[in-house]
């Protein structure tokens, strides 16, 4: 049936470009074993950095069971830690599509080779290609969408990519582990250009296939130096073309420094963070205190240069914060010694992380302030007037701005 009907893409001669082959496929495997493994586990240390067993405030995937098992107190220090290992996979993950997609288009026959299965290995062998292929689209696609939209997709970006990353990565795994001899000989000249991928009857070649190999090296280094600007930040900012805080900082002065959330998109008005009007409620073992903007001030100030860094891979030059510690005002209310772990209370009205959860040893790091100055300047309403957090190493979102609550304790 495949000769008499090559118009069918189950028969071999429907695919008739030159270039695929064991050598061309085997070369792009290896790209994508190195770099979807660093990706994975890049994204399991970003996971681990919201601090998810902490408090179900913090939980986006609260059914994730075993799959927690590795969830582990995030440290304070390095300060750059998240920008960096954020920073990697949010670039990473754009700078591999092309080889993605091209390694794609070079085993494409084999999603249409009949018969479907001709033995039980072979039946799983597909499925797990079948996950591979479904969960690499996946993953990619919804990662892409929540860096450069915000996210589109129904339901919470969080659990769907981090279930669809364990499907994804264990199928990965388990056609390494089956393909890996075959790669390795490929790789060495061993195997010679034969078998399902190789057509019977090419046409023409107009590129050779180390030739192809540079035109996705070149579409990846593309990528990467239109996005790796976002996470170094400074002037290379400018060149994060394709990324979506990329460009120059979105103001001059102080507090001329990137942000993701305005304080019109939180819904924030100026009667709300009115100094004659707010207070920042602190709560722990010996009770409650009120406390106004100017009572704070009064208290004694302290000062860190910490970035603010972003799931989305954004991040900014260290800038200077000065406030008062968070262990300072667990000590208002008990706390002496060490300090527990807090909950956080913002007042916007839209947008997640309206409320965060901080483990004991960030609010002991004598860096975390509830911050209320920034660069030497009173914080502007988009950086959290009248007051907001800053933790070294932590996600953005975990620096909650527009501080209304801060309830010391278990959690």
């Amino acid at each position: 049936m495949r000769d008499h009907h090559p118009r069918l893409p189950s028969a071999p001669g429907f695919w008739r470009s030159p270039l695929r082959g064991p050598w061309f496929t085997s070369v792009l495997g290896t790209v994508l074993l190195a770099g979807i493994t660093v990706l994975f586990l890049t994204g399991l240390v970003s996971y681990a950095a919201y601090n998810p067993n902490l408090s179900p405030v913090n939980d986006q995937t609260p059914d994730k069971g075993v799959l927690g098992f590795y969830l582990f107190a995030w440290p304070t220090g390095p300060v750059w830690l998240y920008r960096l290992t954020q920073g990697i996979h949010v670039t990473l993950g754009i700078t591999l599509i092309p080889v993605l997609l091209a390694k794609l288009w070079s085993v494409v026959p084999r999603l249409f080779a009949l018969p479907p299965a001709r033995s039980l290995a072979h039946a799983l062998e597909r499925i797990s290609l079948l996950l591979l292929v479904g969960g690499g689209l996946f993953e990619f696609t919804t990662g892409v969408l929540n860096v450069q939209l915000d996210y589109v997709f129904p339901g919470s970006f969080y659990p769907l990519h981090f279930y669809g990353a364990w499907v994804f990565f264990a199928a990965f795994v388990a056609h390494a582990v089956l393909k890996a001899p075959t790669a390795l000989r490929n790789l060495r000249g061993l195997g010679r250009e034969e078998g399902d991928l190789v057509s019977p009857r090419p046409d023409a070649p107009t590129v050779s296939r180390r030739g192809a190999l540079w035109l996705v090296g070149g579409g990846s280094l593309l990528l990467f130096l239109t996005t790796v600007g976002q996470s170094l930040g400074g002037p290379l900012r400018r060149t994060a073309l394709l990324a979506p805080h990329g460009g120059a900082d979105p103001g001059g002065g102080p507090n001329g420094f990137q942000i993701n959330k305005t304080a019109a998109y939180a819904g924030i008005t100026p009667a709300d963070t009115h100094e004659d009007a707010w207070r920042l409620v602190v709560t722990g073992r010996t009770g409650t205190v009120r406390l106004s903007r100017a009572e704070l001030l009064r208290m004694p100030l302290h000062s860190a240069s910490l970035p603010i860094a972003c799931v989305e891979g954004w991040s900014t030059q260290d800038q200077w914060w000065r406030g008062v510690r968070l262990r300072d005002l667990a000590a208002l209310v008990g706390h002496d010694g060490d300090p527990p772990d807090v909950f956080v209370e913002s007042l916007q009205r839209r947008g997640a992380f309206r409320r965060a959860a901080l483990r004991a040893n960030q609010v002991a790091d004598p860096r975390s302030l509830l911050a209320l100055y920034v660069n030497g300047e009173t914080l502007s309403p988009d950086h959290g007037h009248p007051a907001r957090i800053i933790v070294p190493a932590a996600p953005g979102v975990l620096n909650t701005k527009w501080v209304t609550r801060l309830t010391f304790g278990d959690l």
